[in-house]
Formats: structure tokens, sequence, C-alpha cells
């Protein structure tokens, strides 16, 4: 096993666009902390031995990014287990296709809690952990074409993309955070692979 370039932490990484960042960090060096909700742990261990055969560590972290104690505990168990934390990629998402008179009330709070609150908590308790390691790192969230532009039957999604972008402007501009956020614009059409390689850090 060659020297690890250190250690990244990807949310809803048991399968699509966060599986393919894994795979891709992990093929360019980086040891990496796999997360999802506890009920997809059995995918997320097949990423993990997907990442392990290619010769790099891997494990995994369920945890909902929703509740921030558990985002909190995740960060000190991935810095515990792996050293630290050099990367974390906010990448944990759901989307719903509905008309804005549709959505009920319950479908518009788990779209914002996930993808708004979920990377909130990811992007503290990282830059937190960051800041007191003092070796830098890099913070990535998914903001994708819909945080710069409405889309039909997207409502939801589309106001939680567009919180993360000003999210990431916002936080990218604190002082003691400058040159640690940044926020993936990528079109939600592009493949898994392509999408990853977008996040090389």
């Amino acid at each position: 096993m060659s020297i690890s370039k250190g250690i990244a932490l990807i949310t809803g990484s048991a399968q699509g666009i966060g599986r393919g960042i894994a795979l891709r960090l992990a093929q360019d060096g980086y040891d990496i902390a796999l997360n999802e909700i506890p009920s997809n742990h059995s995918q997320l261990r097949e990423v993990a031995d997907d990442i392990e055969k290619s010769g790099r560590k891997a494990l995994v972290f369920p945890a909902d990014v929703t509740l921030e104690e558990q985002v909190k505990g995740m960060v000190q168990e991935v810095t515990k287990e792996l050293g630290g934390l050099d990367v974390m990629v906010a990448n944990a998402g759901v989307i719903q296709l509905s008309p804005l008179i549709s959505t009920e009330l319950k479908d518009w709070e788990h779209i914002m809690n996930t993808n708004a609150r979920g990377t909130f908590l990811c992007y503290k308790y990282a830059a937190e952990q960051m800041i007191k390691q003092g070796r830098g790192g890099r913070i990535v969230g998914a903001s994708s074409l819909s945080g710069k532009m409405g889309h039909p039957l997207l409502s939801a999604y589309c106001a939680s993309k567009f919180a993360v972008r000003g999210l990431t402007q916002s936080a990218g501009n604190d002082e003691h955070l400058l040159y640690h956020l940044n926020c993936s614009e990528s079109s939600n059409r592009l493949s898994a692979g392509t999408r990853a390689s977008r996040y090389h850090c």
C-alpha cells in the first residue's frame, strides 16, 4: 500500500455519485471513510471491499446526516479510526418530483433537512476538525445546476440546492475557512464516474 494522501469522508457513498466519488478519491491515493444511512450498511460494506481491493484503506461509518449528534460522532470516529480528516464531501441528498401544490410539508422538510441541514452539519463539524488539526483540508458540497436555476417539478429540491450554494459561498468567506470550501455545479445528467472526477482534491 502506498503512502496515503490523506483521509476523505464521503456522505451518501453506498451507491451512485457518492460511490463514484469514493472510488475516484481512493484511486487518487486517499484512505476513505464511507457514510450512508444505517439501513444501507450492506451496500456500504460492498463499496469498502472494492476500495480495499485497490490497495487503500476504507472504513464504514453509518449515520443520518440530518441528526447533529450523529454527524458530530461520525467525524469524531473517522478522526479516531483513520487519524484525521482532510477531505469532506457532503454528497448525501434526496430528490422528489412534485408540483409545488402537491408537495406535502413532510416531503419539503425531508428534502431540506437532508440536502441543506445535512450539508450544514457536515461543513460545521468537518471544519472544526480541520481547523483543530492545523493542516488544512477541503470541504465540498453537492449543489448541481439545480442550485443555480429552477426546474419544473423540483421546487423543494432546487430550494435545497440553492441553500447549499449560498451556504458554501458565505462560509467560504469566513476568515478561518478561506480556501477550504468548494461546491460542485455539475449537471445532474452526468454519470457517477464523470461527477466523481470533478471532486478530485
